[in-house]
Formats: C-alpha cells, structure tokens, sequence
C-alpha cells in the first residue's frame, strides 16, 4: 500500500482483512461516525504523525501491559507526547510489578498483532480479560485517533462515542488514571 493520505468518511469499498472489517461493521453498527487515512503500515508514533495531522483528533500511545504474573492485563491508553512510567502506574494499580506483555497474550486476548494495538481491539474480548485504563488527559479530549485495529488505517471518532457508546456494546469500562507529564 502506498502512501495516499487521503481522508474518508467511513469504511473503506475495498475489501480489507476480517479484523479490520469486522472493526467498522461494529462501528457503523453502533452509528458512530469515523475519519479514515489509509497510510502504510506504522509501528511508532513518529510514522502516524502525518495521518493524525490529517484526522485532527487526540492520537493515542496504546500499551498492553500485565502483572509479573501474566493474570492480569490492562491496555493503557495515553496521549501520543507523553512518556510512560511503569513505577508511576504500578501505584495506582496496586500492583507490584507492571511490565510490557507478551505479543501472544495480545493476540490471544485482543486478535492484534503487536504495531496495531487499539482501544477497538475491545470488541474481540468477551471475557473481559483485559482491563482498559486512559490517562485522565483523555476525559477531556474532544475526538481521539486510533487504529482500526490494524496499522495500515487510522480512525478518528469522537470521545463521547468511543467512551459512551463504544465500550459499553463492547462490555467494558474504562478506568482513568493520572500520569505525570515529566
């Protein structure tokens, strides 16, 4: 795929991977509305940039992360600038060791390949495995980007859709939690 930056209103015509249409037939599902960019596919931040210029919305750093147990798992949504510090967020988890998990938990868990983690990826949970956290910063964000649960698109939708509607249809809760700037 190459490199078209163009902005679409909705799902693509093409046909896509099962993942990836199974994402917007959700979301068109539940009537939210979306901003799409194909791109390339984007492993870092630094190669979104230019799709989440084009979106406008909050672009989101996705970490999935459990105890040293590998019991518990949470996917921690933060804005895309900020830093992550495992000490800072063990804290208000109460859990003694928080660490990256493994790439087979996320698939297993989630049905995402490690380089296209997204909040979506919610919907391929039924048993309520993994615990969402956001960084407060995220309550008050207008709109947020986010990957269609595959790193060759990225979806910009309204907060108040993806926190109000989209995570109660997918029977999860979002948990909120405060992470330092520095």
């Amino acid at each position: 795929m190459s490199e078209k930056y163009t902005l679409f209103h909705g799902a693509p015509a093409d046909m896509r991977s099962d993942r990836e249409m199974r994402c917007y037939a959700l979301l068109d599902s539940l009537g939210i509305d979306y901003l799409r960019v194909d791109h390339d596919p984007a492993f870092t931040m630094e190669a979104c940039a230019r799709a989440d210029e084009m979106l406008g919305g909050t672009i989101c750093k996705n970490l999935f992360l459990c105890n040293r147990q590998q019991t518990q798992f949470y996917l921690l949504m933060l804005p895309g600038g900020k830093t992550f510090h495992t000490r800072e967020l063990s804290g208000q988890l109460n859990v003694s060791r928080l660490s990256f998990a493994p790439g087979d938990a996320m698939v297993q868990y989630l049905n995402i390949y490690p380089g296209s983690l997204s909040v979506l990826g919610l919907m391929n949970d039924g048993e309520g495995r993994v615990r969402l956290l956001a960084d407060q910063a995220l309550a008050g964000a207008d709109r947020i980007s986010c990957h269609p649960c595959v790193n060759t698109s990225s979806l910009c939708l309204s907060a108040r859709d993806l926190f109000g509607v989209f995570l109660p249809a997918v029977r999860h809760d979002v948990t909120f939690v405060t992470l330092s700037d520095a």
